[in-house]
């Protein structure tokens, strides 16, 4: 947190509520401005024939690389700076074009004797329930991240390469799962949900499970573009995991909103994969970010690109749509970490992510969670990013448990079992013990799920 004459088609077709134009029997060749290539999702009718999609997009000046019929969303290349305009700026983005690539985590951690520093898994009772029961390899967890390191002795016999696919182009490709470069975002992220390392005495929550790493970023930065995300999204529902975990939001912005150009686009093409992917069974864990505001009462994008009001019509993606279990974030001593975000009916459950200055005692790790990192060994970083996936963890556990649960069921198993967590006083938390803006239905519970 990855932020000219038209040929018309030949069949009337409606698309996000607006019309593509009949064909006519011969039409000019298009004309196109020149520049740099960069991608877009375009929308369309679920199940328009791709016949008419790749002749729109040729007579707009684009071509077609992928396209999800199920959801009516293509990803198209172009070069020409006008091809939104051309298409409709409510069906067509590109996040990449918006920007250009361009707190550090902790020292590594020694390999040996690594147990006595998760007092992470213990604050959820990960230990206890591991003791009982560890998950079931039926059961496979998409990490929807920067790419997991396959070669870790915590994770080796955990990636499923079979069920793993790098989308960060927004069309699949089985064999660029792995990370870009030294970014190991996923690899902990990955760690927390299923490492299982007895040398060195590190374990996760669920390490009886699958993981899946389906690469979101090709980019050293982490941006995660709205193609990938329904890429992501829509490889998960087609192979039915039941859990994935979204440490990040769609870039390069930090709200969408519905009913703005350009935005638009990217919104409903993110809500239909990740309802597509709650229809298939898939249940979406999401890090609320690490801003440190509220998120229903933000009025600006602290990342505009392009600059809008934000109003209840935007959201963060995936965090903001309907059936994401949105996690904040709280360190040692429980309380929410400054800098996560929060709000009332945004945040469903909270869960250790580490806070700057909130430490454990001597001897039992650092402020922030430990994980596999990719040098084999264990690295300790901070953020909602790394809260989220303990939720994942416990839900794969569920998962397990509960094979025939769906999506609903799972998070309401999720929020009856966490551990309530007052309001702080002298804060703007608002709500009940059991239910409020910083923490939703309380801390996420490992034990309690296996029991």
């Amino acid at each position: 947190m990855f932020r000219k004459t038209v040929v018309p088609l030949a069949v009337l077709t409606a698309v996000a509520g607006m019309a593509v134009a009949p064909a006519t029997a011969a039409a000019a060749a298009p004309t196109c401005g020149t520049g740099p290539s960069y991608p877009y999702i375009v929308l369309y009718a679920p199940h328009t024939p791709p016949a008419l999609v790749d002749a729109e997009l040729a007579a707009k000046c684009g071509s077609r690389t992928g396209y999800y019929p199920e959801i009516g969303v293509a990803v198209a290349a172009s070069a020409d700076p006008g091809f939104a305009g051309k298409i409709g700026v409510h069906r067509a983005y590109s996040g990449k074009k918006e920007i250009t690539d361009a707190g550090g985590p902790d020292p590594a951690v020694a390999r040996a004797g690594v147990t006595a520093q998760q007092w992470d898994m213990r604050a959820i009772k990960a230990p206890e329930a591991n003791r009982i029961y560890q998950g079931s390899a039926a059961v496979t967890v998409g990490v929807l991240d920067s790419g997991v390191d396959a070669t870790h002795p915590a994770l080796k016999n955990a990636v499923d390469p079979d069920a793993s696919a790098g989308c960060g182009t927004g069309v699949p490709d089985p064999s660029a799962w792995g990370p870009v470069g030294d970014v190991f975002h996923g690899t902990h992220v990955a760690g927390t949900i299923a490492a299982k390392d007895p040398a060195n005495g590190f374990t996760g929550i669920a390490p009886g499970v699958r993981i899946a790493s389906v690469r979101l970023s090709d980019s050293p930065q982490g941006w995660v573009y709205p193609e990938a995300a329904v890429c992501g999204l829509v490889w998960a529902a087609d192979h039915h995991f039941p859990v994935v975990n979204a440490s990040w939001s769609v870039d390069p912005g930090l709200f969408y909103c519905a009913d703005q150009p350009g935005e638009a686009a990217v919104f409903e093409a993110v809500r239909r994969a990740a309802a597509y992917a709650r229809r298939n069974g898939v249940l979406v864990v999401a890090a609320a970010g690490n801003n440190g505001f509220d998120l229903t009462k933000q009025t600006e994008d602290p990342i505009p690109v392009p600059q809008y009001p934000v109003t209840p019509a935007c959201k963060s993606l995936p965090q903001g749509l309907p059936g994401v279990v949105t996690v904040s974030s709280v360190g040692y001593s429980g309380t929410k970490a400054a800098t996560s975000n929060y709000g009332a009916g945004a945040v469903r459950l909270t869960a250790p992510g580490g806070a700057n200055g909130d430490s454990p005692p001597d001897g039992q790790g650092v402020d922030c969670p430990l994980s596999t990192a990719l040098d084999g060994g264990y690295r300790a970083i901070c953020g909602t990013s790394m809260a989220a996936p303990h939720v994942a963890g416990v839900a794969a556990l569920l998962a397990s448990r509960h094979p025939h649960a769906s999506p609903a069921r799972l998070a309401a198993l999720l929020e009856a079992q966490a551990d309530p967590v007052p309001c702080p006083a002298g804060t703007d938390c608002t709500g009940t013990d059991r239910d409020n803006s910083y923490y939703g239905r309380g801390r996420v519970n490992a034990l309690r799920a296996v029991r």
